[in-house]
């Protein structure tokens, strides 16, 4: 049989419509302006931004948090399912770049009075159809192609979204992780600590008892103890919000977190080298906002299609009688075929309004790469510089930790010998402590600064990390796996 589509004026449309350009702006990445180097780069940098960077730090417990973490997440798996989304947009857009084809049928009985009958005219009357039917808009100005592409620039956008989930999640994990065992580090401290100044005032009741100290250095001692056990809640506080942090980004409910190695143990892993050039590539950020830049650019050619006349291609094949039973003789065929073309003459401004909006968007979106862009090189700058400066001052906290803790001593020996107060003492206790502390501290955000830089400068690493997350998939959802931390 013939069909709508074997007709010259059918293939002369489609002839022009292959060989016909989209209108409206192709897309070429902007050029940007790019340091030839970091400020701060590190001289020992190694080739490491494409490797699981957390195993540096040799912690099996780490690495089980950081599994658990990318398996359970919430924020994972609403990002999986955000990229589902944007597919399925994705897929529906593109549709009508395809012909259409579709069924349908109706059955009807019908009584009229008699006085409405003609002759030979039966009463009641049935009718049944039975059709297929087919369209088609010939995309001959690209409106569905820009649309199409736009589409799939939000679908690759959201994908980089997910992949900035988690790369944020790892760092995020990896640094509560550090800042807890930081935290443990200075409870220890704030334990040897008050039981150091505790025996202190044991001793002093002891001698005051016996008319060797004053009352004042006794209420002196007792003081600073109580000094140290307000310290100790006050950590033991800061590791109950630390552990419940880790809990939620682990995916589950607040509760205790397994410890490993301890922070002192902890060696920095090397830092990853790289060029800013490259943060184009690695950073999913710079990606994302780049693919939000192609289709707002896009969608500016589908907003100018709407200014050219949108042509279609309509059929319908099938069978009409008034007995069910023959609905598919050879007589009781029925067909037809149509072409239509629709376009614009006055509008009020409805299509140059939607064109002035497209192009609005796609410089908002330029500006918004841009950004994206000048933002990564500071996080780069910024994690860099922590990295040495926090070097430096940890080397000269340790050193100062260790003239303190000196200075602490010879001011007891001095004591007990008569050759000064217990005013000396104290204050080389109050010194002490506080130092100690930030050692732990410092020790601690030196680590951090390193998985900082590793989130700043992106890399292949997120791959490894895509492989142990959740993933979109077509037509339902696995079930999230269950968490193996102790």
């Amino acid at each position: 049989m013939r069909g709508p589509f074997a007709t010259p004026l059918a293939t002369s449309l489609v002839a022009s419509l292959l060989a016909a350009c989209a209108v409206g702006p192709d897309y070429h990445r902007p050029e940007v302006e790019v340091p030839a180097a970091y400020r701060y780069a590190i001289p020992e940098a190694t080739e490491t931004a494409n490797t699981a960077w957390w195993h540096q730090f040799e912690d099996p417990v780490l690495d089980q948090l950081i599994g658990d973490a990318l398996a359970n997440n919430k924020n994972v798996w609403i990002a999986a399912a955000n990229v589902e989304q944007a597919a399925g947009v994705f897929v529906t857009t593109r549709s009508p770049l395809f012909p259409q084809f579709g069924y349908g049928g109706s059955g009807s009985r019908s009584r009229l009075p008699d006085q409405l009958l003609t002759p030979g005219q039966d009463n009641p009357d049935s009718q049944y159809q039975a059709f297929a039917t087919a369209s088609w808009e010939i995309d001959l100005w690209g409106r569905i192609r820009r649309q199409t592409e736009a589409a799939r620039a939000n679908l690759f956008a959201t994908q980089e979204a997910r992949r900035g989930v988690l790369l944020s999640l790892v760092s995020a994990v990896a640094t509560a992780y550090l800042d807890l065992r930081g935290l443990d580090e200075q409870l220890e401290v704030a334990h040897r600590t008050t039981e150091a100044y505790a025996e202190s005032v044991r001793l002093f009741v002891l001698q005051f008892q016996h008319g060797v100290v004053s009352e004042m250095t006794v209420d002196q001692a007792k003081a600073q103890y109580e000094g140290a056990v307000a310290q100790t809640s006050q950590i033991e506080q800061q590791i109950v919000v630390a552990e419940n942090v880790l809990s939620i980004l682990l995916g589950r409910n607040p509760g205790p977190i397994p410890r490993g190695k301890a922070i002192g143990e902890f060696e920095p892993p090397t830092v990853p080298a790289g060029l800013p050039s490259d943060l184009l590539e690695r950073r999913p950020d710079i990606a994302q906002a780049e693919q939000n830049l192609i289709a707002a650019n896009a969608q500016i050619g589908a907003a100018k299609a709407l200014y050219f006349p949108a042509i279609s291609l309509t059929g319908l094949f099938g069978g009409a009688s008034g007995d069910l039973s023959n609905l598919f003789d050879h007589e009781s065929k029925t067909w037809n075929y149509a072409g239509s073309v629709i376009g614009p003459i006055f509008t009020g401004g409805a299509i140059s309004g939607q064109v002035a909006q497209a192009q609005a968007n796609q410089r908002a979106a330029l500006a918004a790469y841009e950004a994206a862009i000048q933002s990564a090189f500071a996080d780069v700058e910024n994690a860099l510089s922590a990295r040495t400066k926090l070097a430096d001052e940890l080397a000269a906290q340790q050193r100062g930790v260790d003239a303190l803790r000196g200075y602490a001593r010879l001011a007891l020996l001095q004591y007990n010998g008569g050759y000064t107060s217990y005013l000396t003492v104290l204050y080389a206790n109050q010194q002490l402590f506080p130092a100690e502390l930030r050692l732990a501290e410092v020790q601690a955000a030196l680590l951090n600064s390193i998985t900082t830089i590793y989130k700043a400068t992106g890399g292949g690493w997120i791959d490894e990390a895509d492989r142990m997350a959740p993933q979109p998939v077509d037509g339902g959802w696995m079930s999230p796996p269950v968490s193996k931390t102790p």
